[in-house]
């Protein structure tokens, strides 16, 4: 099954122990290939930020391949 930016943009992301992480917002590419390499999520109140690699708007960045399931919510994996 394919998915497109789209429709992952907006999604409740978690991690696989159930910590509600925020929302999917965004997306980054390599350039050169195409290629997903990150997904950029609005933190939630409850997460503690300097636990976590964020990039210059304070979005919570995961590489693309930490994504376990993608259905009603996105699962983080570590």
């Amino acid at each position: 099954m394919k998915l497109t930016e789209n429709e992952l943009r907006g999604k409740t992301v978690m991690t696989e122990e159930g910590l509600y992480l925020g929302i999917m917002r965004n997306t980054t590419v390599d350039t050169k290939t195409g290629e997903l390499v990150g997904i950029l999520v609005e933190p939630s109140d409850d997460v503690d930020p300097r636990l976590y690699h964020l990039d210059n708007d304070g979005r919570l960045v995961f590489p693309f391949d930490s994504i376990r399931s993608v259905k009603d919510v996105i699962i983080i994996g570590g």
